[in-house]
């Protein structure tokens, strides 16, 4: 049906290949791109499937881009790269008239903050050239966003309250180590917490707020609240809404080294010098942690992610809910040699993707998840391996 170019050969974008390898109805054509062509030629040598072409280019150059997408023609580029290469992977798709896909929100590189205002300046740009954006089709952001779209437009006749739960059961054996990006994972873990109630935004100190939940097939875990991108356009899209958080859970050995690395500047994001060089010590900090993309092999467990909604259902009454999925870290590699935080990102990569290419979602503009029809994204979800479930709660 359609090219496909995908910009990252970390962890996710080796899910993103493999799961489009398998969709090859859909995905005809899978050029795989990165900075360092080695990476994309290990994935292409894992992949039978389909052919995979790869390419290397630099995610920070606008003109490089470009030409690459040019050479390549796609009708998607699904963007697995940093966050920080979001707004040049955007402007290189605007300038060769090509429809955009991320699974993370731009954060600049200089600055431990995210938010979707400089994505969603784009607005207009895309709409002209009748092209689509769709931003942060992973899991969460991604799936969190769908599971309360579908709550809203099937489920609820008032949603009032969200919490978003974010579990990790896994062990992979290390001391210390980070299931995605460390310099992401840390920047986002050490910053303040945030959440919106009553139409403002409200702060907490870093993970100082907390509770246990049990989760189903993982057990009782500690939540801890943070800030988490899906919060901002939820807050926005979600009609009569009163509240939305983020939890995730964390062992207290995780929070021991984070707290130990913090103590010790190994986390701050300006430069500091060393022998005559400038360094910057969380840089440093995530060449010397176990590589995310290197853990499947290690990881045993499940996650589980999902939504805990609050408010009024279809017959007038008062409902609660808690809408998830639950993943394998053992099955996952099996099936794509990765761990389950990057299937559980990749896999939805894939889903909007196909929802894209087969028009099922497809406007000008920059858009997310949660302003879409639901229902296909949610079928696709059961169909390529992330099942959902509803559970009742008690109100």
């Amino acid at each position: 049906m359609s090219t496909v170019l995908i910009i990252g050969a970390g962890g996710v974008g080796r899910v993103v290949a493999h799961k489009c390898a398998m969709n090859s109805d859909v995905f005809t054509r899978i050029v795989l791109a990165s900075r360092t062509l080695s990476k994309c030629e290990q994935i292409r040598d894992e992949i039978t499937a389909a052919k995979l072409e790869v390419a290397a280019v630099d995610a920070d150059n606008v003109p490089e881009l470009v030409a690459l997408i040019r050479n390549v023609q796609p009708k998607l580029v699904i963007n697995v790269a940093l966050p920080y290469q979001d707004l040049t992977i955007m402007d290189a798709c605007l300038e060769t008239g090509v429809d955009y896909l991320d699974t993370a929100n731009y954060e600049p590189i200089d600055e431990a903050k995210f938010e979707y205002k400089w994505q969603w300046d784009y607005q207009d740009r895309f709409k002209e050239k009748g092209l689509m954006a769709l931003l942060g089709s992973g899991f969460d952001p991604g799936v969190t966003n769908v599971f309360c779209a579908y709550a809203q437009q099937y489920l609820f006749d008032e949603i009032h309250y969200v919490d978003i739960l974010d579990a990790n059961g896994g062990d992979h054996g290390y001391p210390f180590a980070t299931n995605f990006n460390p310099e992401i994972n840390i920047r986002e873990v050490t910053a303040k917490g945030r959440y919106w109630e009553e139409g403002e935004w409200k702060e907490t100190e870093p993970l100082s707020e907390h509770f246990e939940f049990n989760f189903q097939q993982i057990g009782p875990k500690e939540c801890y609240l943070m800030y988490h991108e899906e919060l901002e356009s939820l807050a926005k899209n979600i009609k009569g809404l009163k509240r939305i958080r983020f939890y995730m859970t964390f062992s207290q050995n995780y929070l021991t080294h984070l707290r130990v690395l913090e103590n010790v500047g190994m986390t701050r994001i300006d430069p500091v010098l060393y022998n005559g060089v400038e360094i910057v010590p969380l840089q440093f900090l995530k060449a010397v942690l176990p590589n995310p993309g290197d853990l499947g092999i290690r990881t045993k467990g499940k996650t589980n992610i999902g939504c805990i909604i609050t408010g009024i259902g279809k017959d007038g009454k008062p409902k609660k809910i808690h809408i998830y999925n639950v993943c394998d870290h053992e099955e996952c590699y099996r099936e794509v040699m990765s761990q389950a935080i990057s299937y559980t990102t990749g896999v939805p990569a894939m889903i909007g993707a196909m929802c894209i290419l087969k028009k099922e979602w497809h406007r000008p503009g920059v858009w997310n998840m949660e302003e879409f029809d639901a229902m296909p994204f949610m079928n696709y979800l059961n169909q390529h391996g992330l099942p959902w479930q509803v559970e009742e709660l008690e109100v």
